[in-house]
């Protein structure tokens, strides 16, 4: 008997063989086993314009941005130097001259 791959999104054991797609009857997710090797990938973080972010690059602060529960703002064209990449809701973790460290969407920044 052939062994079937567990459903990489929630790991059900009861997946079966649809054509050239493994489907899981729990959650519904179709795959191929190419998708496999995809979901191991790093989330791809992308700034303003479109344009793809790795650890240790260099961006400009697109907006006005308040720094939440103090009186501080972080201006408009603010160089950003050494960024990290994380998971999570501000998907870039800085320090930034001045403020400290400080946790950023990447959709306020721009990559130079």
């Amino acid at each position: 008997m052939v062994e079937l791959p567990n459903c990489p999104k929630c790991n059900s054991g009861y997946t079966y063989h649809d054509g050239n797609l493994f489907v899981c009857p729990e959650c519904g997710y179709e795959w191929t086993l190419d998708v496999e090797t995809e979901m191991d990938d790093k989330k791809v973080v992308k700034d303003a314009n479109g344009n793809i972010l790795n650890d240790g690059d260099s961006v400009t602060v697109i907006k006005d941005l308040k720094v939440k529960g103090t009186s501080l703002v972080v201006k408009i064209g603010t160089k950003v130097k050494s960024i990290r990449l994380v998971d999570g809701d501000h998907d870039i973790d800085c320090k930034i001259e001045g403020f400290g460290a400080m946790k950023l969407k990447s959709e306020f920044v721009k990559k130079i």
